[in-house]
């Protein structure tokens, strides 16, 4: 019979080093920190504004998740939009 399969390590060959995957470093699941009422109303405010300027809706929703990801951090609407606009 024959087995499938890697072969079987004959005495005295060095093992395979251990797999890159174990040093691999670790990623923090981001824990998500939450928009207060007043900035979700400013950002809503805001994304009016930038509508009526003439942005179309892909443009709008790329602009949102922007502004949203700066104010999660702790940034105001006015910072937020000069950082985007840099």
């Amino acid at each position: 019979m024959s087995s499938y399969g890697s072969p079987s390590p004959t005495p005295g060959s060095p093992s395979p080093p251990p797999s890159p995957k174990a040093a691999a470093p670790v990623k923090k699941k981001r824990e998500g920190v939450k928009m207060s009422d007043k900035q979700k109303a400013d950002l809503t405010k805001h994304m009016d504004k930038m509508k009526k300027g003439g942005m179309t809706p892909s443009e709008a929703k790329s602009h949102r998740m922007k502004m949203m990801g700066r104010m999660r951090k702790g940034m105001t609407v006015g910072k937020a939009h000069k950082d985007i606009s840099k």
